[in-house]
Parts: C-alpha cells; structure tokens; sequence
C-alpha cells in the first residue's frame, strides 16, 4: 500500500506501510538527498521477519510534494509525525540514517516520546549532534565543506550526485572497493526525483542543527551504528558522541564500513538491527 499524507502546511508526504496491521511497526527515516526507497533492503528483511514496515519521503524528496518551505529539522519530525498519527503507529521502533537521523532524534524527542508511541530507536551514520565545526563541538566540519556542497548541487546537480553516489559515500573511492553501478545509478536516480531547493536548504539542515537537547530526551532504548571509515559524517563527531549524550545508548562501531553500509553490508546490519529490535 501506498499513500500521501498532507501535513498541516500543505506538503503532501508519500509512505508506504507493507506489513501485518498488527505487528510492530518499524518507521524507516532516508537520509538525503533520496527517498524512502532507500531502505528497500532492511523494509524486505524486516517484513519478512513479521514487523509492520513504514517509511516515507522527505518534503521535497522522493514523491513528496516539492513544497518551497519547511526545509528544516522541525518541519522534517513534524512530517513524520504526521504519517505516525495518521497511521496510529504505538510501540514503533524508528530508524534513521544520516540526516534521517537527525530526523528521529528530533521526532523522537518532541512527538514520539511526549505522546508515548515510541519503543526504541536506532541512529545509523547519524548527522547528531551537529556536523558544523562549532565552539561547542570543536571536531565538526568547517563550513567550507557544506559551501561545497551547496555548489556543486547548484552548479551541476546531474553530476554531484553521480560523483558523491561513486565515491565518499559507499566508499567506493578506496582501493580494492567492489564497486556497484547499479547501487550508484539508484542513489541517483533517488536524488534527481527530488527538488533541487528542498535538497539545497537541506544541507543547512543536516550540517548546522545542534541537536545536544534531543539527545539528551532520548529515553528509550537506543542502537547507535556507524562505520570507522565513513567519508560523510565523521564517527568520532556523530555516534560516539551520541552515545555519550544518549541516556540508554548502545554503540558498536563497524571497521572499514562507510557512511552507506546499510545498502552494501546489509548482510551484517540488518540482523544486528533486528537482535536489539528483539531484545
């Protein structure tokens, strides 16, 4: 089954929800710049292993409607909200990566947990706490990175993405890297259905939200996953400080993974995802 809910500013948010109405729902969070069919490969496994699987595009990504406003983190756990209420999802686990991530912790924080529908969560090669180099957080990225970003989308979508999806972010810039043109080819494929200003003032989104506060209101049980060898989101910036900030946190960190293992290793995430689900 696939929908659209429409969210109180006039976005329309695309979901699926496959799965048995009564099991456990499980509600996947896409990172950006793609789509919801990014977690094709975990919302398979999971559906076969008896949960309810729900995830969604972005506002501005995927089928989502290419609204022109609301291209921050409030409005990102806001939709989400929206999708759970009207689907009345309780004791859901979300799982986030990347941005999605900063998107669950949010979501998590300020709707979930207030309105008691959350049973654990899962942060994967997560933006949390902030990507930015900041007083605070002296490990982050200098703002040149994120200007380079914005560049390269405005100068050439077409090709940032097929040079991101071919190098940094499956890793398949490192020697001996098995390197698939499928993988890549979908990634952009993903990319280029969405907008290019939601995408452009998204990165303000993921790369300068200090989200220390959502961390901290984080009770539920959660799994922190994220490669050594991840090119986008630095480990010893994101999840071990997560972890430390987390108060019921559990960190495991994968050598020579990088930042899209969950679609290349999946033969290794996916069952330690669905052990801490079952624990």
């Amino acid at each position: 089954m696939t929908s659209y809910v429409t969210t109180s500013d006039g976005a329309e948010i695309f979901y699926k929800d496959w799965g048995p109405k009564d099991a456990q729902p499980i509600m996947f969070h896409h990172g950006w710049p793609l789509s919801s069919d990014d977690w094709d490969g975990q919302m398979l496994f999971f559906l076969a292993n008896g949960f309810r699987v729900v995830a969604h595009d972005r506002r501005g990504h995927g089928r989502s409607s290419q609204i022109g406003t609301g291209h921050d983190m409030d409005h990102y756990a806001a939709d989400a909200a929206a999708v759970v209420e009207h689907l009345d999802l309780r004791n859901a686990v979300h799982i986030g990566h990347s941005t999605g991530g900063g998107e669950v912790a949010r979501y998590v924080a300020q709707h979930g947990l207030p309105a008691g529908r959350v049973a654990k969560a899962v942060l994967v090669s997560s933006v949390p706490p902030i990507m930015l180099k900041t007083d605070r957080y002296p490990g982050g990225l200098p703002m040149e990175v994120f200007d380079g970003f914005r560049n390269g989308l405005a100068a050439n979508r077409a090709q940032f993405y097929r040079d991101v999806a071919a190098g940094p972010f499956y890793g398949f810039n490192r020697p001996g890297a098995t390197v698939s043109e499928g993988v890549i080819g979908n990634w952009w494929r993903q990319g280029m259905i969405g907008s290019a200003l939601a995408h452009h003032a998204g990165i303000k989104a993921f790369s300068e939200t200090d989200q220390t506060d959502d961390l901290k209101a984080i009770t539920v049980p959660t799994l922190v996953l994220q490669g050594d060898d991840d090119q986008i989101v630095p480990y010893k910036n994101a999840a071990e400080l997560q972890a430390e900030l987390l108060p019921n946190a559990t960190l495991k960190i994968y050598p020579g993974f990088g930042h899209g293992m969950l679609t290349i290793n999946p033969e290794v995430l996916n069952p330690d995802l669905l052990a801490f689900i079952r624990s």
